[in-house]
């Protein structure tokens, strides 16, 4: 009973607080339940407003979702690795047919040949080949090649009643080039003298590389001549090579002589000659013309 009574020990007016307080959390509890507070206009989510607001919301998601997607810059096709390859949508069937066809040294020069080359579809071709981008001698050669006429074509041996020794580019002499409109004495030599410091051509694209020779009379000597047989190059070990001897790469320079050897004090030997691409300034669309003359041993 003593328990009881220490509740009621308060002084009348705390007595009289206690109650009123009671009362009006009693009155608040129905004032909540018995209530409607919702508003007496209620929101036509059909309304223009509201439609409008939530067009811009679904084109903000939009955006942002196109602003996620990976970017695709321009890119040279001829290089496409493996990771590339899977991120533009090719099947690795369809990769693995582009590097074999790289390994043998050719290159790929338009969207139909890339196409051919690696089998794929039409619409993922229509889809990338937008971003492909070749190089200024790949695109210079083909307005030209749009330029020519018939009249043209017959241009090519009309020179003389004289018989070409050989198609292959690489047995050639003076006088075959010169059945070429446009190739002359001095400008034969010179593609000779080119040959041999390249010890052959081993593509047909390194004929734009002669000095003086211009795109449309390479289209029209390419049109005759062939690279047949490829040369017997003699490859220079990288690892053992000379500075001097290395200079006379035909497709490297002094500065990019001193960064090869520099590289090779880093890493001691290389163990594969691709490493060369790890080389801070490697010209990467030079690499498959460099590697004809060496190898890592």
């Amino acid at each position: 009973m003593n328990i009881f009574k220490s509740h009621f020990w308060y002084q009348k007016g705390q007595r009289n607080g206690i109650f009123i307080l009671i009362i009006l959390i009693i009155i608040f509890q129905f004032i909540i339940v018995f209530v409607d507070f919702s508003p007496e206009e209620k929101v036509n989510i059909y309304a223009p407003k509201v439609m409008s607001f939530g067009y811009q919301i679904d084109s903000l998601r939009k955006i942002n979702l196109e602003n996620r997607k990976p970017k695709i810059f321009p890119f040279n096709p001829n290089y496409i690795t493996d990771y590339k390859g899977a991120q533009l949508g090719m099947s690795l069937v369809e990769i693995d047919k582009l590097l074999a066809f790289r390994k043998t040294g050719k290159f790929i020069n338009s969207k139909k040949e890339f196409q051919k080359v690696t089998t794929i579809s039409d619409s993922l071709l229509n889809s990338i080949s937008s971003y492909f981008k070749f190089p200024d001698w790949v695109v210079k050669r083909k307005q030209n090649m749009q330029l020519s006429t018939s009249r043209d074509t017959r241009l090519f041996t009309e020179k003389s009643k004289y018989i070409v020794t050989s198609t292959d580019i690489n047995l050639a002499v003076k006088e075959d080039l010169k059945t070429i409109n446009g190739i002359g004495e001095k400008l034969s030599e010179r593609i000779i003298k080119y040959r041999s410091k390249l010890q052959g051509f081993s593509t047909p694209n390194q004929l734009y590389e002669v000095w003086g020779l211009g795109t449309e009379v390479v289209v029209k000597l390419l049109l005759v001549f062939k690279v047949v047989k490829l040369p017997n190059i003699q490859k220079s070990n990288v690892n053992t090579v000379s500075f001097k001897k290395l200079l006379k790469n035909p497709y490297i320079d002094y500065e990019l002589c001193k960064k090869i050897f520099n590289y090779k004090d880093e890493v001691a030997e290389l163990q594969d000659i691709s490493e060369l691409k790890n080389i801070i300034g490697f010209p990467i669309d030079l690499y498959d013309r460099i590697v004809l003359y060496l190898v890592a041993e």
